[in-house]
């Protein structure tokens, strides 16, 4: 059962987790948001190292001797590819810093694993510059028509459709490339790592859904007709996740966009307005009350922006990776309080 965050997390102790609960499995969707670009190695401020070694942050991360700690209880898994494309394993490991890059999973991964007895997985599958508004277009999507600023009428897809959008009154020509396929292809990829399911976490034998982590949305900004359907996809997105992986309870946790402010007007203002309506605590949508919830990241942010990855700023996929995992303790702590 997950506990309440703490406010300061304890260094892992190193002890494996009760293996004879079946591993709950995390599984975290997006774009290059999601793929994770803070730097760990350097001394200058920006790096994972300066953060921990020179301002003090993050102090679970590092051991007394300087070392990058590990969880034993917490299996940090990314695969990727494009579309419907091979897959690749690109982590397959106990949680822990190496050199490269860090992504929100850590902070994720860190608070999932501190609240919980049973075995963690934290799956990753996705890859850059993608729409939900069409590359990660769920199964069951409508098409819809928008209205640009010159008046011009354009016709968008639906689950399948291509191309991506066609003037109304004329004739789309087909591309290699459809509505959803980069959804069919992080979802089926994350399928092959369940089925064999020791080969990532060694000596496990059962699984559970147990949340969906999701940011996105940079893409989507670039355009004002998938901004404007932001809210209505991701209602689906969530529905559609726990249907096609058999999860009807799962909670999912959303992040908005870093440079977003509250009150913006643009199209980054849209899709922020959209996270925040389905937030549970909303009541827009009365079947995501404790299952469902949305973190602001402006605050969070160091600076930059989602197509400039944050400059590189690892305190920002920390702190946003903080404040998903904070977040999804609470809702499965709502969830197990509720009859």
């Amino acid at each position: 059962m997950a506990q309440t965050p703490s406010a300061n997390l304890p260094d892992p102790d190193g002890q494996p987790a009760d293996m004879q609960q079946p591993v709950q499995v995390f599984i975290l969707l997006g774009q290059s948001n999601m793929l994770g670009f803070g730097k760990v190695k350097g001394d200058k401020d920006g790096t994972l190292e300066y953060a921990t070694s020179k301002k003090k942050l993050y102090p679970y991360l590092v051991d007394a001797d300087g070392q990058w700690t590990q969880r034993m209880d917490v299996r940090n898994v990314r695969v990727m590819g494009s579309g419907l494309g091979g897959s690749r394993l690109l982590l397959n490991e106990w949680m822990t810093i190496k050199g490269g890059n860090i992504g929100p999973e850590i902070g994720i991964g860190h608070h999932l694993g501190e609240a919980m007895d049973a075995p963690i997985m934290v799956l990753k599958s996705c890859i850059g510059n993608r729409a939900l508004g069409w590359d990660l277009l769920p199964p069951g999507s409508e098409g819809f028509e928008f209205t640009d600023e010159k008046g011009v009428t354009w016709v968008h897809p639906g689950y399948k459709g291509t191309p991506e959008r066609w003037q109304k009154g004329t004739d789309p020509e087909k591309i290699n490339w459809y509505a959803g396929m980069q959804y069919d292809g992080d979802v089926s990829r994350a399928k092959e790592v369940l089925k064999d399911l020791p080969k990532h976490y060694p000596e496990a034998k059962r699984y559970e859904i147990a949340g969906f982590f999701w940011w996105q949305g940079d893409r989507d900004s670039r355009s004002a007709a998938l901004s404007s359907r932001y809210e209505k996809n991701l209602v689906h997105l969530i529905k559609q996740l726990r249907a096609d992986f058999d999860a009807p309870n799962a909670a999912f946790v959303c992040a908005s966009l870093g440079q977003t402010e509250e009150g913006s007007e643009d199209n980054g203002g849209t899709i922020l307005k959209a996270m925040m309506a389905v937030d549970g605590k909303s009541g827009k949508y009365p079947e995501f009350k404790n299952n469902v919830a949305a973190v602001y990241t402006h605050p969070l942010s160091k600076g930059g922006s989602s197509g400039g990855h944050y400059g590189g700023h690892a305190e920002t996929y920390m702190n946003v990776g903080e404040a998903m995992g904070k977040a999804m303790v609470q809702l499965l702590a709502l969830t197990a309080s509720t009859p």
